[in-house]
This record gives structure tokens, C-alpha cells and sequence, in this order.
């Protein structure tokens, strides 16, 4: 964690609400991904992290576990990430934290599902690390493009677009067709109407 002071009052409410959504059991299936991911990169091996959210944290922090996780999901000599460099400054980790996002969100992550720097890098909310790292292993199973290590159920599936391609002639079939839901004038005439601004007529 970062050199601050503990929280207090409201501040410190928000904080423990927001470290009651980190998952332990996701912090699991995410380390494993990103143990057998990285294992072939063709790199040396990842070290295995603490358990518990700090040792997440601090697996995570200086960025290159990251970096070599998203270079390993494309392919040989097309790495997004040109220089992973393990470095006690940090600028230098959170620069490569940046790296890792910026990588993220081309490979096709939504910018609304992706972690702030500061999530991370302080701790801040390590639920929003999780996410964003369930969402690429969702999506890196959905490409199908065998970069993929690992068991795909550990992931959601993404939905897929199913789109569907009409002929005209079919379209214009359609268009003669009056839908149940708009009603029927099927048995209405005009009998027993009288004409606009004259009194109704009780029988």
C-alpha cells in the first residue's frame, strides 16, 4: 500500500464498502490465468503471489506482470508493450500500469470496465483490478484466436453479435403485415357517430 494515513469517517466507510466487493475466490482464478498466460510468453516465470488482497496488490503493482499478461495475448512480434522493465520508482511502475491499460482498451476492453492507475498502484480498489482483469480473459476467450492459455471456463462467455441479413423482398413482405399488437379494424364502421360539435344523442 501507498505511505498514507489511515482513513476516517465517511472516507473510511466508502473504502471498506469498496473492499468488501474484492472477491477471493476470482483473486484465485485470476492468478492461475495469469501464472499459466505468462508461462507462455516465452519469458522467465511469473512468481507466484501472497494470498490475500495486499499480496495481489503488491504482485501487481510495478506493472510487468501486467505488461507481459497483455503482450501474451498477441502475437509473436506484435507485443503492444515494447520494453517491460521491473523498477523500484514509482513513476516507473505506474507508467507501465498505463501501458498495460492503454494495451487494454485497443485489444478491445470498454474504457468504463477498465481500472484507474491509482486503483491499483495504492490499492485503492483492487475490486476494480479484478474486473477489468475478468473482462480480458473473457474477451481473450471469446477471439478464439489460440493465444489463449488456460481452462476458457474460468471466464464468462461474452455475448456475440448475431446479426441478421434480410433479402427486399423479404423486408417487403413485412411491411404488409399489420402486427397483432397494433390492433384490429376488423367489424369497425362510423354508425351511430354524430357529427363533430353536436350534442350526443341518449337513447
Amino acid at each position: 500500500m501507498a505511505n498514507r494515513g489511515p482513513s476516517y469517517g465517511l472516507s473510511r466507510e466508502v473504502q471498506q464498502k469498496i473492499d468488501r466487493q474484492y472477491d477471493p475466490e476470482l483473486e484465485q482464478v485470476l492468478v492461475r490465468w495469469i501464472l499459466a498466460q505468462c508461462g507462455n510468453d516465452g519469458g522467465s516465470s511469473v512468481a507466484q503471489p501472497a494470498p490475500g488482497r495486499d499480496g495481489f496488490q503488491q504482485w501487481l503493482k510495478d506493472g510487468t506482470v501486467l505488461c507481459r499478461l497483455i503482450n501474451s495475448l498477441h502475437p509473436r512480434g506484435q507485443a503492444p508493450v515494447a520494453k517491460i522493465q521491473a523498477s523500484a520508482m514509482a513513476f516507473k511502475q505506474m507508467e507501465q500500469i498505463s501501458q498495460f491499460l492503454q494495451a487494454a482498451e485497443r485489444y478491445g476492453i470498454a474504457a468504463t470496465d477498465i481500472f484507474q492507475t491509482v486503483d491499483l498502484w495504492e490499492g485503492k480498489n483492487m475490486a476494480c483490478v479484478q474486473r477489468t482483469l475478468m473482462n480480458l480473459g473473457s474477451l481473450a476467450v471469446a477471439k478464439g484466436d489460440g493465444l489463449f492459455v488456460g481452462d476458457p471456463n474460468w471466464f464468462p462467455k461474452k455475448s456475440q453479435e448475431n446479426r441478421r441479413v434480410f433479402s427486399e423482398d423479404k423486408l417487403k413482405e413485412g411491411q404488409s403485415v399489420i402486427g397483432l399488437q397494433m390492433g384490429t379494424n376488423r367489424g369497425a364502421s362510423q354508425a351511430g357517430m354524430t357529427g363533430y360539435g353536436m350534442p350526443r344523442q341518449i337513447l
